[in-house]
């Protein structure tokens, strides 16, 4: 049986845990390589009025990310190229929106420039293992801090056990840096496991079931499921933008499982169906 632990963390300020609505964290991208290229805005003097339109349908945090993560493509930018595009991002948008902003990055050199730039928030999709400057920068700076669930060696097991052991490596690379625990937010990384040992659809869907066996670490879980490919895969929709009312129903699933944090495209869309999801869930008991 697992373990419930009360779950409760502050990045930049933000309440986030079992006593705080759930989070929305909204996706800007500034890189062109994104899979959806309906989160793609590569105009600066645009970004500060779209970001605006997030924080007034609903979102708690902007994620800005430049260049894209998604395992199946090939979407490697340099490292000055991704500073580049990240920091003039970040400073386009920080300044006229209320709200943390978030680097999506796993590279110092990039989150050094986004925190000089305004953002208070690092999503590392690498559980801190890709380079090893990011975490001391992290502790250094005193930012909010988004562990991953990540493999860089892919291992055998059930889905919960392999991300809850990527999940525990990667807090213990935090804890070696000083990074406090009250400043973490954990991803079990929906979409990124790609050689899973079984159907990676199917893995995907176990993880949304299996939600609430990683509150075992007593820190809140971030999901992004946003238009991601399992959707598409299970309902026969190869293109993203087709992927909306599938997106839907795995945020109000994940938030119903225990999710304090849900990462998505369509923030309107997403912050109805979470405060239903959110409304009808059983309270937390401890």
């Amino acid at each position: 049986m697992t373990t419930i632990i009360p779950a409760c963390a502050h990045l930049a300020g933000l309440r986030i845990g079992d006593t705080a609505p759930v989070r929305i964290m909204a996706i800007l991208n500034v890189s062109p390589e994104s899979f959806y290229k309906g989160s793609v805005h590569t105009h600066l003097e645009r970004l500060a009025e779209t970001a605006q339109r997030m924080v007034s349908a609903g979102a708690d945090i902007i994620d800005i990310g430049a260049m894209s993560t998604a395992p199946y493509l090939k979407t490697h930018i340099t490292e000055a190229e991704e500073t580049d595009r990240l920091a003039q991002a970040v400073g386009a948008v920080a300044p006229y929106v209320p709200v943390p902003i978030s680097a999506d990055t796993q590279r110092a050199q990039p989150a050094r420039a986004a925190l000089a730039a305004g953002a208070r928030i690092i999503n590392d999709v690498s559980g801190l293992k890709h380079d090893p400057q990011m975490a001391p920068l992290l502790a250094q700076k005193d930012a909010g801090v988004i562990i991953m669930a990540s493999e860089p060696v892919p291992q055998v097991g059930d889905p919960t056990t392999r991300i809850t052991t990527a999940l525990a490596e990667s807090l213990q690379i935090a804890d070696q840096a000083g990074i406090a625990r009250e400043r973490i937010v954990l991803d079990p990384g929906i979409g990124f496991f790609r050689q899973p040992g079984i159907p990676w659809d199917e893995w995907d869907c176990r993880v949304l079931r299996e939600l609430p066996r990683l509150r075992s670490f007593g820190l809140p879980l971030l999901i992004g499921v946003s238009r991601k490919s399992f959707i598409g895969k299970i309902l026969g929709l190869p293109d993203p933008a087709d992927r909306l009312i599938g997106s839907l129903a795995c945020a109000a699933i994940a938030v119903y499982n225990g999710a304090h944090v849900i990462r998505a495209h369509d923030v309107k869309e997403t912050v109805e169906a979470v405060r239903i999801a959110e409304r009808i869930r059983p309270p937390f008991t401890g």
